[in-house]
């Protein structure tokens, strides 16, 4: 259930009347906007408003020829109907953000007088996105609608009670007697004031625009009836949305379960009749030796090889030098599996891509971190064109394959994250190559690439927490990706591991799909 989208839906159905039933013995809208008229003249007799507030007001009105005008404080009257969004149910009338309401932007405040955290005598701060902090006075004192007016979410629509402070970036709005707080409150929020934002890197909007910004206003007792109607819909769907992420959050550990229960060797059953993985070591040293023949690999400077000497204790030998590495290997593998080094495994060098050169169109994409999405999907929606002029510094074996295994390897939040390509996630028929960001890991022929996905996936937390560097610039070296230690399992039961992983995977993914 797309519960975003059916809030949105509530509220359209709310701001075009079709929520709740319409009575036909309320007090027509008409009557209210003209009382607002009257409340607004008082307010400037007794100095509550300047004349220059409500210089500009309007009329909105329909004729006898059942058309929209609206009267100009001058006299003039325009036909607006090209301009109403759509018709309204008997006793609504259109109007525009000013006929109900007063909108004004805070104050500024510098930054470093805004704590993260309150403290003794402190007043929440808000900012464009709602809460920015806490500062040691307020600039309002009661309960209003805020609208962002600054930043990526202009528009977004927060509440404030009490004692707050309003700077520059949020914009405070004082309804007039007549209409209810929690319908104008939704009703805002309706509008999607964010259409109306300008500015490209920095979208902010107006005040004086968004007041003009027309606006259908009920009879006062349907507000109240659509206000507590919204309230209650959008309770149960905050429900919904718990619901939803406490699903999302048992299918993640099921999964993290199922990758750790698969590496351990405890997901599916061992054969002793599976040809032990001692003897894809032996297929891999002929693999290598065959590639280094033709040229394809250099040979390693360093040969690990772990075994497990007579003492049942594990041993490492580096270039002839043993060593027991005891205290290092994670966990016990059952009869037939081996330890390695993840180095040892890979056909392809354990490297980040380039960093590239982009162009408007080529035959060449690039795979960013961004292509290796959150739910562990590749999208190569996400990736930009290479430009070819750069391509004699990729050579043949940078070029992304089926089944490579890639690691975000750079900067906050995503750093650490596993993905799988496959060929079919690109559906361009373009080649395509890792940028500087992302960590290809390809296994030789005789390791199934799902294994190593399911290895690496099964250590993601880990590697999340790896990173060097700076607290925005961490790295995942790939000398870190080198040096891990690697449970190796028989072919066999590499393939009943995937084919077990697939089947629990998929089950999860249309439950995934249905929550969503």
């Amino acid at each position: 259930m797309d519960t975003k989208a059916l809030r949105q839906k509530i509220l359209d159905l709310a701001i075009r009347g079709k929520l709740v039933p319409q009575d036909q013995n309320d007090e027509p809208a008409s009557v209210l906007l003209e009382r607002i008229r009257e409340q607004k003249k008082q307010m400037v007799k007794d100095g509550k408003l300047k004349p220059k507030d409500i210089k500009k007001d309007t009329v909105i009105f329909k004729g006898d020829d059942n058309l929209h005008y609206e009267k100009f404080p001058d006299g003039s009257v325009k036909c607006i109907e090209d301009e109403i969004p759509f018709n309204l149910p008997e006793g609504w009338e259109w109007a525009r953000l000013k006929h109900i309401c007063m909108m004004v932007a805070g104050k500024p405040k510098p930054s470093e007088q805004i704590k993260h955290t309150p403290f003794e005598g402190s007043y929440p701060c808000f900012g464009g996105n709602g809460i920015r902090g806490y500062v040691d006075e307020y600039n309002r004192d009661g309960t209003f609608s805020i609208v962002g007016r600054q930043g990526a979410l202009c528009g977004n629509i927060n509440v404030a009670s009490g004692k707050f402070y309003a700077t520059e970036h949020a914009v405070i709005t004082t309804i007039f007697t007549g209409i209810d707080f929690d319908w104008c409150n939704y009703i805002l929020e309706a509008l999607q004031l964010n259409k109306y934002a300008t500015g490209a890197a920095q979208p902010g909007l107006s005040v004086a625009n968004i007041l003009n910004v027309f606006v259908p206003v009920p009879p006062l007792n349907e507000q109240v009836i659509i206000g507590a109607k919204v309230s209650e819909s959008i309770k149960l769907i905050d429900i919904i949305e718990h619901e939803k992420a406490s699903l999302q959050e048992i299918a993640d550990k099921i999964k993290s379960k199922i990758l750790d229960l698969a590496i351990r060797g405890k997901l599916v059953p061992q054969d002793p009749n599976d040809e032990p993985a001692s003897v894809l070591l032996e297929r891999i040293r002929a693999e290598k030796e065959e590639l280094i023949k033709q040229g394809k690999i250099k040979r390693d400077k360093k040969e690990f090889v772990i075994f497990k000497g007579d003492d049942n204790s594990y041993y490492e030998k580096i270039n002839g030098e043993v060593s027991c590495i005891d205290d290092e290997i994670p966990y016990e593998l059952p009869d037939g599996w081996l330890w390695m080094r993840l180095e040892n495994c890979c056909v392809k060098e354990i490297r980040r891509g380039k960093s590239p050169k982009y162009t408007e169109k080529s035959n060449i994409l690039v795979f960013a971190q961004k292509c290796n999405t959150k739910h562990c999907e590749i999208n190569i929606s996400f990736a930009q064109y290479l430009d070819e002029t750069t391509l004699k510094r990729y050579p043949s074996d940078e070029y992304m394959q089926d089944g490579d295994v890639v690691i975000n390897s750079t900067g906050t939040g995503t750093l650490g994250r596993v993905g799988f390509y496959r060929s079919s996630d690109n559906n361009t028929g373009l080649s395509i190559v890792p940028d500087s960001h992302v960590t290809i890991i390809r296994g030789f022929n005789c390791i199934q690439s799902f294994y190593l996905y399911t290895f690496m996936k099964a250590h993601q937390s880990e590697l999340e927490k790896k990173g060097e560097g700076s607290t925005n610039q961490k790295e995942l070296k790939p000398i870190t990706l080198k040096d891990m230690f690697i449970a190796i399992p028989p072919l066999s039961e590499q393939k009943r591991i995937e084919e077990a992983i697939s089947i629990v995977f998929n089950h999860l993914s249309a439950i995934e799909k249905n929550i969503s």
